[in-house]
């Protein structure tokens, strides 16, 4: 029988229901001033599980043998901290790897814009079939009269509107640059918190959900969240491990094979190869970018090396590193990395494969589990025929009859 609990929470959450998708702006205003408010903690929530890896690894092969009490008291802020310092020297280094030879790169680009062009407009006034197409045929590109400063400033006029909207859209970036900062620093500090009192935060969960839910959906709750930490951390190993194979095997190959940018374009590579599948291929397209101002026919050459060094990376080391601790089909990961980009971008495409990879594993043993109980009930019929409780039904009002 119905109880008037049970009626009262079916009615409450139908009106709550209702007044969300009546009310849908106000609500999605509302949820969107709470993300941005909590978004520092969930920043450092994030940081803190990245560096938790770096952080157990250390503490369970490194300072495992000491056991003195002094040391033991500083061995977790000792972990923490080399755990931190590891990851921002490996940041260091990338960025002192690309970002100078980027900035090389692209004002060589820039200088080079213009010889280039004339030396393309050259090459087309040689065709008479294009050539009559194109202005002033007669004249080179610097004898059209192109006005290079007149020229970026009607762009930067009708980008932001005048000076003023220039001012206005530099304002906005040095506060958005500033806001983001702000929020990183704050992100660090509640990672270096959470970190440091992770065993108490985990206790204080548990007994909250323990206390609060009954112990079928507690368990349920534990599992989930089990399986969602399982995915994360080996994605996050897995696809780490792969980056730097990626980026190693990409830098010595261009070292032996001559080319451009080799240290850069490597570490360029290895750090994008972060996100699955597209992520060496966008590292790889700036890095032909980039070659293109030594040499079309290297980078022609270089995105060929880029395409073989993919495919063998694809089936012999991706598979082996990330795909055999994930699980997951390529096709799901693929359409995992399109709906979390289209989504949220590139943090969509990194987070979408190892929540892909959670949802998948729990869909797969759920459907395994109820198999199993099909295949047994199943079984138990063809055991035993008819159902007994079927058959004797109807015979004993007709035995208690029969006494009569």
């Amino acid at each position: 029988m119905l109880q008037w609990k049970t009626c009262l929470r079916a009615g409450v959450t139908v009106a709550l229901v209702y007044l969300a998708i009546h009310y849908w702006g106000p609500v999605s205003a509302a949820l969107g001033v709470l993300l941005g408010a909590a978004w520092p903690l969930l920043l450092g929530a994030g940081i803190a599980y990245v560096v938790n890896i770096l952080m157990r690894f250390y503490e369970t092969h490194i300072f495992r043998k000491c056991r003195r009490p002094l040391f033991l008291k500083l061995r977790r802020g000792g972990c923490m901290v080399a755990a931190y310092l590891t990851i921002l020297v490996i940041v260091g280094l990338i960025v002192g790897l690309i970002v100078p030879e980027l900035i090389r790169a692209v004002q060589l680009l820039l200088n080079e814009t213009p010889a280039l062009i004339d030396r393309l407009y050259g090459e087309l006034m040689k065709y008479p079939e294009i050539a009559r197409y194109l202005p002033n045929a007669e004249a080179n590109l610097g004898e059209l009269g192109a006005d290079w400063q007149q020229l970026l400033t009607g762009v930067l006029e009708w980008l932001g509107g005048g000076w003023n909207g220039l001012m206005n859209s530099v304002v906005a970036t040095v506060s958005g640059v500033f806001s983001g900062a702000v929020t990183l620093v704050m992100g660090f500090m509640f990672s270096f918190y959470i970190l440091y009192g992770k065993e108490k935060l985990g206790r204080q969960a548990r007994r909250l959900m323990r206390t609060y839910l009954k112990p079928a959906w507690c368990e349920r709750t534990f599992y989930v969240l089990n399986v969602l930490d399982d995915s994360f951390h080996r994605y996050v190993v897995g696809q780490c491990t792969e980056a730097v194979i990626l980026g190693t095997l990409c830098m010595l190959g261009m070292l032996i094979f001559g080319f451009p940018y080799a240290t850069m374009i490597g570490a360029l590579v290895g750090a994008t190869a972060l996100i699955p599948i597209a992520g060496a291929y966008i590292g790889a397209g700036v890095g032909a970018i980039l070659i293109l101002t030594v040499s079309p026919m290297e980078a022609l050459l270089f995105l060929v090396f880029i395409v073989v060094l993919q495919q063998l990376e694809g089936n012999i080391v991706y598979p082996r590193v990330v795909g055999s601790q994930l699980g997951l089909p390529a096709l799901w990961v693929l359409a995992a990395i399109t709906v979390g980009g289209n989504v949220m971008g590139i943090g969509g495409m990194l987070l979408a494969v190892p929540l892909t990879t959670a949802i998948y594993r729990l869909v797969r043993e759920n459907v395994r589990k109820r198999e199993l109980a099909k295949g047994e009930a199943a079984d138990a019929e063809e055991a035993t025929g008819a159902a007994p409780e079927r058959a004797e039904a109807p015979r004993k009002p007709f035995a208690a009859k029969r006494k009569k």
